[in-house]
């Protein structure tokens, strides 16, 4: 599924930007794959044409020549750098309550998959989101994302998946949707929703949801609703425009992922997966054969699993905030690069294992965990997290493109990715326009009391 290019607009020129000390992109509107994720495009003393909120002309200041006319406006940046708006392709933004009594458990040596067993991690957020209405958990993401927005994503995938049942995964799709208008509204981030099929019932929940049935029973009744009712209603309402299916051995078999991408693809839904977060399933095989968008984590990728990216059109997505937070080993990214794979970096940002607010700071993140080289980072934050989600209109500073970029604090790009603890970015453009920076809201104080501290932890 590709959208958005358009050819370059043949009109009067709105903007031309000038003074730019350095302009990096990539090139070409394919993922880059490979060796070719470092093959950037850097223009010195460069400036920038826009018409129509798309990029028209980008080169050398001197080439310059209003071929359209004069432009309507200019602005001199006085040296700074210039690279794309960065790409989000992989958040859980929204949810309700916090996991802070996680962190302090894991700090005292709790385990991950044991916790889960235990009925902890994820499914505190469940039970805090899905107790939420579509408005109040709007609310809540707005921080968020603006805080995403400033650090330089200016597209953002919000994933669902904390409802735990029809209902609940509906409304957190509506908050999306109540975020998405509200972005618009304010020129601000351009969100994309999908519909993640997180957790089947635990054996603990499972007695509520179906208390007459067997754990087994209750857990295929579960993915009975999300085929026959979540998805269809999520299509129709057009509240998601993906599926994502998390393959683990505390979530779904891959059989299971694959009656729900038959279902989503029915419905004209793209595909995708979180998968070898702890082991590998075979879930990234199956990502492979059923062209999916993107396969996501892959922190327990083997030598087969880089072997079938690595020949793969499927873009491997990995997330190294988590490796930071949880501790776990980070994903093969350097291998996944070397066996020839198409890399994308995303922050996670969510309760329990990536509490990361900064796409600037995940590409960073990804240099120093990942073996990822500063060229590839940034392909694997623009064009390549474009592709991860569909798109070929952004990503990038090329004739036809959104005219989304950032405007750096520095003369050199490359402290995008070195700075740490402070934000590189000074300007953030949207479609042409200079977004303006609000005051920063705090996320609202939650009631801590309300459920005992779990040790707890995961997504």
């Amino acid at each position: 599924m590709v959208r958005g290019m358009k050819s370059p607009p043949r009109m009067k020129t709105d903007l031309l930007i000038t003074g730019i000390g350095q302009l990096v992109t990539a090139e070409g509107a394919e993922a880059r794959r490979g060796r070719r994720m470092r093959e950037l495009r850097v223009v010195r003393d460069a400036a920038l044409a826009v018409a129509a909120g798309r990029v028209q002309w980008v080169g050398r200041a001197g080439q310059w020549t209003p071929a359209y006319g004069s432009p309507v406006m200019e602005v001199d940046l006085g040296g700074a750098a210039v690279v794309p708006g960065l790409i989000d392709p992989h958040t859980h933004a929204v949810w309700a309550g916090d996991r802070l009594a996680d962190f302090e458990a894991r700090s005292a040596a709790a385990g991950y998959e044991e916790i889960l067993r235990a009925g902890g991690g994820i499914r505190t957020t469940v039970r805090s989101t899905s107790a939420a209405s579509p408005e109040e958990l709007a609310r809540l993401a707005t921080p968020r994302i603006e805080r995403l927005l400033s650090s330089g994503a200016v597209t953002i995938e919000v994933k669902s998946g904390y409802g735990g049942s029809t209902a609940a995964e509906l409304a957190a799709l509506e908050a999306i949707e109540r975020l998405q208008a509200e972005q618009r509204a304010q020129h601000g981030a351009r969100l994309l929703a999908t519909l993640l099929v997180h957790l089947p019932p635990s054996a603990r929940s499972a007695a509520s949801f179906a208390p007459n049935q067997s754990h087994s029973q209750a857990r295929q009744q579960f993915l009975a609703r999300v085929c026959g009712e979540l998805i269809p209603a999520a299509a129709r309402r057009s509240l998601a425009s993906a599926v994502d299916v998390f393959v683990e051995k505390e979530a779904w078999s891959v059989e299971e992922a694959e009656r729900i991408f038959a279902t989503a693809r029915s419905f004209g839904l793209a595909v995708k997966l979180h998968s070898d977060q702890f082991h590998s399933l075979g879930g990234v095989a199956l990502a492979a054969r059923s062209g999916a968008l993107s396969v996501d984590h892959l922190e327990a990728a083997g030598e087969e699993e880089i072997r079938v990216l690595g020949q793969s059109s499927t873009v491997a997505t990995i997330l190294p905030g988590v490796s930071l937070h949880l501790g776990l080993p980070p994903a093969p990214g350097r291998r996944l690069i070397d066996a020839g794979a198409a890399v994308a970096v995303g922050t996670d940002l969510n309760p329990g294992s990536s509490p990361l607010f900064s796409a600037a700071a995940a590409l960073g993140l990804a240099v120093r965990m990942n073996g990822l080289t500063l060229a590839e980072a940034l392909a694997a934050g623009t064009v390549n997290a474009a592709c991860a989600l569909g798109f070929n209109d952004r990503g990038r500073i090329e004739p036809g493109c959104l005219a989304d970029f950032l405007v750096l604090h520095s003369r050199d790009w490359r402290d995008l990715l070195y700075v740490m603890g402070a934000n590189p970015v000074a300007e953030v453009w949207i479609g042409g326009r200079r977004r303006k920076r609000r005051p920063e809201k705090r996320e609202e104080a939650t009631e801590r009391g309300k459920e005992k501290p779990q040790q707890t932890e995961t997504r």
